[in-house]
C-alpha cells in the first residue's frame, strides 16, 4: 500500500500534465473512465484533431503518469497493455521519464535509427505488451 502510494506520488508531476490535457479533452467532448488505477480519456474533438495530424506527429495513445489519452475508445482498448507499460515506466523514472524519453529518441535518431520506433522506452513497451499476461 505504501509503495503504491509512493509510485503515484513519484509520477505525480507527469500525471498533473496528463490531467491538464485530460481536462482539455473533456471540454472538447472526450469521455473519461478509470481502468487498472489509471484515468483514460478518449474521443471528442481533441482525439479527431490528433488523428488528423500528419505522421509522425499523430498518435493513437499517449501516457502521462497515471493518465492515458487516446484518440478513440477503440484505440485505447487496443493499446491498453502497451500504455500500461509506460505507466510502470513513470512509476520507476518519475519526472525524469520525459527527458530520458526525449534523449533516447534523439540518441537513436543520431545513430540513424527510428526516433520513435528505436526509443528504448517504446521497445520495452512493445516487447512487454506482446508477451502473454502483459
Amino acid at each position: 500500500m505504501i509503495l503504491r502510494l509512493l509510485a503515484y506520488l513519484w509520477a505525480a508531476p507527469a500525471t498533473a500534465l496528463g490531467m491538464l490535457a485530460g481536462a482539455l479533452a473533456l471540454l472538447l467532448g472526450a469521455r473519461v473512465r478509470r481502468e487498472r488505477g489509471v484515468l483514460e480519456f478518449s474521443g471528442g474533438e481533441l482525439g479527431q484533431i490528433i488523428s488528423a495530424l500528419p505522421r509522425p506527429v499523430a498518435f493513437a495513445g499517449i501516457t502521462l503518469g497515471h493518465v492515458i489519452l487516446g484518440t478513440t475508445r477503440e484505440a485505447l482498448d487496443e493499446l491498453r497493455d502497451h500504455e500500461h507499460v509506460h505507466v510502470r515506466q513513470y512509476e520507476r523514472w518519475g519526472v525524469f521519464l520525459l527527458p530520458a524519453y526525449l534523449l533516447s529518441s534523439c540518441w537513436q535518431a543520431a545513430r540513424g535509427r527510428g526516433f520513435y520506433s528505436a526509443n528504448r522506452f517504446e521497445r520495452e513497451a512493445r516487447e512487454a505488451s506482446e508477451r502473454p499476461n502483459a
